[in-house]
This record gives structure tokens, C-alpha cells and sequence, in this order.
């Protein structure tokens, strides 16, 4: 019983012993891979980050420009409302030149 027991083991030990087992070749396969996944990972991290630093610098610009914007925005409404009050005054003063000429022209 107990030698019939030990063969049934063996015979299931064995072969799952010699499966699992790996040569050097493929071990060094199994490194070259994993050395090429960290090179590929270590690329993508640095693209990630480039690709970040750009993003970043588009958006410093984008505010600097939206700000210049709004600056050149203010600006002309001001010059806007300038026009507007000397155009009142240029009306009032047209108004006062024809009152004057149609008083002149009554006398």
C-alpha cells in the first residue's frame, strides 16, 4: 500500500516538477522581454511628461493671451466711450452753432 501510494505521488510530482522547471535560455528570454517592458514603460513615462510640460506651457500662454484680451477688450470700450462723449459734445456744440445761426439769421 504504501509503495503503491509513493508511486502514485511520484508519478504525480515528477512531471509536474520537470513542467515547471525553465533553462537558462528561456529565463534570459523571459529577462530580455522584461527589460524591453521596462524600457517601453520608462519611454512612455518620459512622453507622458513631455507631453504634460507642453500642455502646461499652452496653457500659460492661453491665460497670458486671454489676459492680453481682456486688456485690449477694456481698452476699447474706453476709447469707445471717449468717441461716445466727444460725439455728445460735437452735438452739443452743433446744436449751439445752429441756434446762433438761426438767431443771427432772424435779426
Amino acid at each position: 500500500m504504501k509503495k503503491n501510494l509513493f508511486l502514485i505521488t511520484m508519478m504525480l510530482v515528477l512531471p509536474t516538477l520537470m513542467i515547471s522547471c525553465a533553462t537558462t535560455g528561456e529565463l534570459e528570454k523571459v529577462q530580455a522581454e522584461q527589460k524591453m517592458i521596462d524600457a517601453k514603460a520608462d519611454q512612455a513615462s518620459k512622453d507622458a511628461q513631455a507631453a504634460r510640460a507642453a500642455a502646461d506651457a499652452a496653457n500659460l500662454k492661453a491665460a497670458e493671451t486671454s489676459g492680453r484680451a481682456e486688456s485690449a477688450i477694456k481698452a476699447a470700450e474706453e476709447r469707445e466711450k471717449a468717441a461716445a462723449e466727444k460725439e455728445r459734445i460735437a452735438d452739443e456744440k452743433a446744436k449751439k452753432a445752429d441756434a446762433a445761426f438761426q438767431k443771427s439769421m432772424k435779426k
